[in-house]
């Protein structure tokens, strides 16, 4: 299996840390972010990865380069200006191949055993949902008691930036930028989204503050 890190994005909230460093490449305990990612990957046995980039690209090629230092192979996907979640997905599709593939947003942290996530059979994807955050308290999705995804329904449970997706989910749009979430509320729908409820450790690295507690916590 093939997986995409999404890093093309300004870091709007990570300002001024960002002004001057995108924030993939952002340390926490020593490392860069999207490293901890690429680290995690590998030893899930995952090797080849899509990393979408945008907002300072060529610093993130730069530090990372076709992978191999960290075990792994990357095939980058630039874009001139950021495409969205499901317009960069789309770009992707020469990149990612015809076989599902993991999603992971490059701004999230958390120790999911990724070999948990079960296969999608005739799902378009499968989404790790989390409990709800204090700085998201209604979250995103109601997940049932059989394990399918629901855009409507309560209890409501978060995103977690981690999922299985089909390419068959994004294929059909014309290129351009566009959400994935819509695409993710249709398939929901048709009965096509599972999903798993992860309870262990997950953090949005969305901000200066969460950042600093994350490094805090990795570093014991």
């Amino acid at each position: 299996m093939k997986a995409m890190i999404l890093a093309a994005g300004l870091g709007t909230r990570m300002r001024p840390l960002t002004d001057h460093c995108p924030k993939p490449l952002l340390e926490v305990a020593g490392r860069p972010l999207i490293v901890h990612h690429l680290e995690r990957l590998r030893a899930e046995g995952i090797e080849e990865v899509v990393i979408n980039v945008s907002y300072r690209a060529q610093q993130i090629i730069d530090a990372l380069g076709d992978g191999a230092a960290h075990g792994v192979s990357i095939a980058w996907s630039r874009e001139a200006t950021p495409l969205e979640t499901g317009g960069g997905i789309r770009q992707a599709l020469a990149l990612l191949g015809d076989a599902p593939f993991l999603l992971v947003n490059g701004d999230i942290w958390s120790d999911l055993d990724l070999s948990d996530l079960p296969g999608l059979d005739d799902d378009l994807a499968h989404l790790v949902l989390v409990d709800n955050p204090d700085h998201h308290p209604d979250g995103d999705f109601h997940l049932d008691t059989r394990g399918r995804v629901h855009a409507e329904g309560a209890p409501r449970l978060t995103f977690a930036g981690v999922s299985l997706l089909d390419p068959a989910l994004v294929a059909p749009e014309a290129p351009g930028a566009f959400g994935l979430a819509p695409l993710l509320r249709r398939a929901m729908a048709d009965g096509r989204v599972g999903g798993t409820h992860h309870r262990g450790a997950w953090v949005d690295v969305g901000t200066p503050a969460r950042l600093a507690e994350l490094d805090r916590r990795l570093r014991g």
